[in-house]
């Protein structure tokens, strides 16, 4: 059984860029609704409940197509919004450094090209889904890119070996309280609160 992850600050915590009903709504009711399905689904495969979630969302193929895409859909919700608390943080560092300031700055020219790049990624992706900072080891080293899914969808479900270091969810619950049809407002402030040294602990 999987259950919904505690967070290390209160809803309020990361007022004024997201607000407490949305932080209490989106965890208590949207990712708790993940667990809940996610664990429903697995039910009459309990063999599945020795994996973690990253086993379950990187190898889809392996899941009985009953279930396929159930666990794609609620346990994608899951991993991704565990994952998106834990790089939120109220005050956030804001910008990353050493090793992942260098490869993004290698990459896409600086700090300011890369927020750009990451937010019109964000802002561009039709209906509801994720903007993501990954990084794949290309032979001589790793590299990082940006890129977006739909839905509950994430890099690793396409493929296993792509490590993600940064996610960001344009589903309208995760704004629409307070920021209403102003997507783009709220990847601005959205970068107010990113916690680059929990970001950093998975560059390589």
């Amino acid at each position: 059984m999987f259950n919904l992850p505690s967070l290390t600050y209160g809803y309020e915590a990361l007022e004024p860029f997201i607000d407490a009903k949305t932080m209490e709504i989106h965890h208590s009711k949207h990712h708790q609704a993940y667990v809940d399905n996610l664990n429903k689904a697995l039910e009459k495969y309990p063999d599945l409940g020795s994996k973690t979630i990253e086993e379950l969302v990187s190898d889809l193929d392996e899941i009985p197509e009953e279930i396929r895409s159930a666990v794609r859909n609620h346990g994608g919700g899951h991993f991704n919004h565990s994952l998106f608390w834990k790089i939120m943080t109220p005050g956030g560092n804001r910008e990353p450094q050493g090793k992942l300031l260098e490869k993004i700055n290698d990459t896409f020219g600086d700090f300011e090209k890369f927020k750009e790049q990451f937010g019109a990624s964000a802002v561009g992706r039709f209906g509801s889904g994720w903007a993501w900072l990954i990084s794949e080891d290309r032979g001589q080293g790793s590299e990082i890119r940006i890129l977006s899914s739909v839905n509950q969808d994430n890099p690793m479900m396409e493929n296993k070996e792509v490590k993600i270091l940064l996610g960001l969810d344009v589903w309208e619950h995760a704004y629409y309280l307070k920021y209403q049809n102003r997507r783009k407002d709220y990847v601005d402030s959205w970068w107010n609160l990113v916690n680059w040294s929990e970001v950093e602990k998975s560059i390589s």
